[in-house]
Order: structure tokens, then sequence, then C-alpha cells
């Protein structure tokens, strides 16, 4: 079966009583099966690992969290910022751009890329026109936003409205808007059986031991001089504990062996979008509620996250070091609508993908809604530019130090 999504699908699933789209896939590592991956690290170096009930299985399965769905989010959300930096899609944007800001590094941070969304503190201490964001005739909107009143989102940061928001730091602190995520993803090792990981360098200048101590100079870098070594207490200042070459980088490295990575039966990556989710939200102008714009914005939505999901599928699940995972079957959509009955499924590709959501987002402004079609740009506050100028100053200094 091979029936494509359309857009009269998605709106007509929308509109009735059906519960959620969703994508299953499994992959494989790019090696071949049975190769390591390695999923992310958290606090203390450790995988999240747990049992899980599997389909076929009597007992719990053994899994692993390769990609978390925070960090799927994250990589939906990219792969759209990618596309609209191509021109491939519309899609309203805000930028806070550091040029000129005197930084070491050029940074431009997108509200796709913050880490909650339009909410998040680098747009809330950036300038519009002169005017903090939040205070200005765009940013203040956001601070009568609720589920029943969504408009302003879907006019300058629609994603926030399909990833969830919490909109903690504005000007209500705690009591600030939320919506939970409408879009939830996650890649997950099945069989997960933990592995071993090695270390190790060798200098091919042979910097040996014996040739330090090395001592740290007080502009910056290192020097074997004691004359020329910062003093603390009149004594020069070595670097590290002991003035190992090792410490600014030189010489070899003893291999090591540790816990690390697993090999999988396989992973699979399980999408949903949550239809109720995007039902319950309201798109009101002027205070007046029309049902037919409420359906047309959580139309557009919904089509926003299928093609977001769709783009980052196709351009790979490179997902860290030693984590490229690569699709043993073909992607489909299931849609879940009548219970008991079994989901009928459909195919979206890259290039249907793209021409349902731009039919979606035209549909919507036909229909009234308001939608930012340029960029917002948006430039850091004096102070908010200080403070990135330092912390750079601040990396770069701890490195030459030996510190970073």
């Amino acid at each position: 079966m091979n029936d494509k999504l359309t857009l009269d699908l998605v709106r007509n699933a929308v509109a009735g009583s059906a519960a959620a789209f969703r994508c299953r896939q499994k992959l494989q590592p790019a090696g071949g099966e049975g190769s390591p991956v390695f999923p992310a690290t958290y606090e203390g170096g450790k995988y999240a690992t747990e049992e899980r009930r599997i389909p076929g299985r009597e007992a719990p399965v053994p899994c692993v969290v390769l990609n978390s769905v925070q960090s799927e989010a994250n990589h939906v959300e990219l792969a759209l910022l990618d596309a609209w930096d191509d021109k491939e899609i519309p899609l309203p944007v805000i930028t806070v751009d550091f040029a000129g800001q005197g930084l070491r590094r050029d940074l431009r941070v997108t509200s796709l890329e913050a880490p909650h969304r339009i909410a998040d503190a680098l747009l809330r201490d950036s300038l519009l026109d002169g005017i903090e964001f939040r205070k200005s005739v765009h940013g203040s909107k956001i601070d009568h936003v609720d589920l029943r009143n969504a408009t302003a989102l879907f006019e300058l940061c629609p994603t926030a409205l399909v990833f969830g928001l919490w909109d903690s730091t504005g000007p209500r602190g705690g009591l600030g808007a939320k919506f939970a995520r409408a879009y939830v993803s996650e890649v997950v090792g099945i069989d997960a059986v933990p592995g071993k990981k090695t270390a190790s360098r060798i200098d091919p200048a042979e910097v040996r031991l014996g040739a330090g101590p090395v001592y740290l100079r007080a502009d910056g870098g290192w020097t074997l001089d004691e004359k020329e070594a910062a003093k603390e207490k009149g004594k020069p200042v070595k670097a590290g504990k002991d003035g190992k070459p090792s410490e600014v980088n030189h010489g070899n490295v003893t291999p090591s062996i540790s816990d690390g990575g697993f090999t999988i039966a396989y992973a699979l990556r399980t999408s949903t979008l949550s239809l109720p989710a995007l039902r319950r939200l309201r798109f009101p102008i002027d205070g007046q509620r029309d049902p037919a714009r409420d359906r047309a914005a959580q139309t557009a939505l919904a089509a926003l996250a299928l093609c977001g999901s769709t783009l980052a599928q196709s351009a790979g699940s490179d997902l860290r070091s030693r984590c490229h995972l690569v699709p043993v079957e073909t992607s489909r959509w299931e849609l879940l609508d009548m219970p008991g009955e079994e989901p009928k499924s459909y195919v979206l590709d890259r290039a249907g993908a793209i021409a349902l959501y731009r039919e979606a987002v035209e549909a919507a402004k036909a229909a009234g809604l308001p939608w930012l079609d340029e960029p917002l740009e948006l430039v850091p506050s004096p102070q908010l530019a200080a403070l990135v100028r330092k912390s750079q100053d601040l990396a770069i200094a701890t490195t030459e130090a030996g510190e970073g």
C-alpha cells in the first residue's frame, strides 16, 4: 500500500476524532548489524538504560536510549532551519545576530536553535528596534498566550506549539504559558548489550615525561624556562599539578580500556503527533473565535510536524560520533483513527512533505491567520553581548592555561 499523505487527509484527521499520526522505523548501525553504537551520556557519564516491554517478547528487554525526546526535537528543528535557510519552506523565524559585538567567534542564534524557543533568555535579553524584545510590539504578544489564545505563537513561533514551550523566564515567571509537546520522537536500541571502549594517543614527536616540567606564562601559553613562568607567591606556576607535558597536550597517553558503547539487535525510532493536543489550541483574532480558522491553524501545525520529521529523517541519523544509524525499512506514517481498526498507512517523502506543508500554510493564511513572512531580526542588549564576550574570552584563557 503506497497511499500518499495529502493535505485533505491531514485536514480530515485533525477535524475528526483520530488520535495520532505515528511513524515507527527500524534502523541499524551504518557499520552493519553488530557494530557498536555509542549513546549520549548523562550526569556521571551514565547511559540511559532500562528494560522495556517489546511486542512479541514475553520478558522485558534491555534497551538504551540512543536519542532522547529533546534531542529528536532539536534534530527536527535544525532540519527545518536548514530548509528555511535554503528557502525551501516558509517559516516564522526570530534571529539574534551578535555580529559587530567584538566576539572571538561569530554567533547567530535563531528561535529554532534556542533551547526555550521564543521564550529563551537569549531572545528575552535582546532588542528589537532598540526595545527589549518582550516589551516590543511583537514580543509583548507572548505575555498573553495560552491554549485558548495561541494566535501570537502561530504568527511568531509555530514550532513552539509543536515541540512545546514553557514561558518560565518571561514577565509571569513560573506562571508563564505552558504548551505540552504535540510531537514526540525517540530512538531506542533494542536488546542492548554493554561493550568496551579504548583510548590512547601516540605522540609522533615522541615527547617524553622527563622533558618537563612545563610552566605557564603570565601572558598565556607555556614555557620550559622557569624565568619566563608566571609567578604565584614568588614561585613559578607549573602546568597542572606537576608540569607534565601532557598538561599542554604533548606526549603519549597510556592506552586505557573502560565500559562504553553497546551492541544492539536494532534501533527503533518512534515518532508520534498527538492530534488531541492540536485540537485543544484556539486561535482567536480580536477576541473572536472562528472554528474554521482554528482548524486551518491546527492543520498547518500538523503539516509542520510531519514536514519537519520527514526532513530530519531524510537528512540522516548521524546522531553523534560512533552513533550513525541507517534505516532498514521505508518510513510510513500510520493514522490511528477508529479504535480496534488496523491503522491506515501512508508514505511521505521529502518533496511531498514540503509541498504538503506549503499548501497548509497558504490555507491558514487564507483563513486570516497572521504569519511572519520575514525573519524578525534582534540584536543583543549591551549586557548580553558583554556576557557572551566575557564567556568567550574566559574559554580561550582557560584553554591557553591548560585548564580547559
